[in-house]
């Protein structure tokens, strides 16, 4: 790796004058040609300068999913374990609480906090009293009151959809899972099927026979789902998932009833989990940049706590269609 000493022996000064360049120290008397061959030789070697985050502790990782959305949906976990990695090289400490664990147990001296999964108005609003410096991911339960950092489902949808229509297809199935209010607690329409409603109508293949929605993302789900669909006496020749992890059960369904992907039905996911290449066939998919995801997160939660911002913000990370044989 370069290292300063380095750069001084190319250039012809000591390693301190070096150093004071490259940290912009304005007291350093150097002349602009020297200066400019301290970054010219910095940029020749390969030198990257450290950068040192202050320290930011008293941050919760409020990781909130139901258990069976843990252990069904890899994203909760990935995500999870990438935050972590990057709020170790960020200096912030976080310490996890569980919905398990209940609200009691986040203390009141919380400097901030990053949530996963998803809470109910009760308890964001006990949140907030505690602290309100705050980012969701995945979710926005209250833009007025927190940040948050979403996957552009919307996109995703509207993308898959496109791409079924240029390919020739007239007939495009959905299969989705619900979303739930807040402040009811009842199910309501997940943004994925509201998405793909719109496209499909704006297309005008918009069938409602061919829109099947499960009671939750699970494998098990896309297995039921998958069976109804492969009973169907006239199914879709295009069909767009909502995850991947409701995917491995409509292709397991579809495999066992002997219809061809994508000969007779291209399935199109979201989320490519590392299964995604390995199911029969692997699975076409919108990849979801996690570590995208979770630094955006950690740079509004270090904005708030280090600069004071008031603002909040919900921010949308795009995708990038992987293309397998399952299209």
């Amino acid at each position: 790796m370069a290292t300063i000493k380095e750069i001084a022996q190319i250039v012809g000064v000591s390693s301190a004058a070096v150093s004071r360049v490259l940290n912009y120290d304005e007291g350093i008397s150097v002349s602009a040609d020297t200066r400019a061959a301290i970054f010219a030789a910095a940029e020749q070697v390969g030198y990257k300068k450290r950068v040192i985050y202050p320290k930011i502790d008293h941050v919760a990782l409020l990781y909130f999913t139901e258990e069976e959305d843990e252990l069904e949906d890899i994203f909760y976990s990935n995500v999870k374990e990438e935050l972590a990695k990057q709020a170790k090289q960020m200096n912030i400490q976080l310490s996890v609480y569980t919905k398990k664990d209940g609200m009691d147990a986040i203390p009141d001296d919380l400097n901030a906090f990053v949530a996963i999964g998803w809470l109910n108005r009760q308890e964001i609003n006990r949140l907030y009293q505690i602290c309100q410096k705050g980012v969701f991911i995945g979710t926005s339960p209250d833009e007025k009151l927190f940040d948050a950092v979403r996957p552009n489902m919307d996109s995703f949808v509207t993308q898959i959809v496109d791409y079924f229509v240029q390919k020739g297809h007239k007939s495009i199935g959905f299969i989705g899972g619900p979303d739930r209010n807040i402040d009811t607690l009842q199910k309501s329409m997940d943004i994925r099927e509201w998405s793909f409603r719109q496209s499909a109508q704006y297309y005008q293949c918009l069938r409602e026979d061919y829109i099947l929605i499960s009671e939750k993302f699970t494998v098990q789900e896309g297995y039921r789902l998958g069976q109804k669909l492969a009973q169907m006496k006239e199914f879709p020749t295009a069909l767009c998932v909502a995850s991947d992890t409701l995917a491995v059960g409509v292709l397991q369904a579809l495999n066992e009833a002997g219809i061809q992907i994508p000969e007779q039905i291209a399935v199109f996911s979201i989320n490519d989990v590392s299964t995604a290449r390995y199911v029969s066939p692997p699975l076409t998919t919108i990849h979801i940049d996690i570590p995208s995801i979770c630094e955006t997160a950690l740079d509004l939660l270090r904005n708030r706590v280090l600069n004071g911002g008031v603002i909040t913000k919900s921010i949308f990370v795009n995708g990038i269609p992987v293309y397998r044989k399952s299209c």
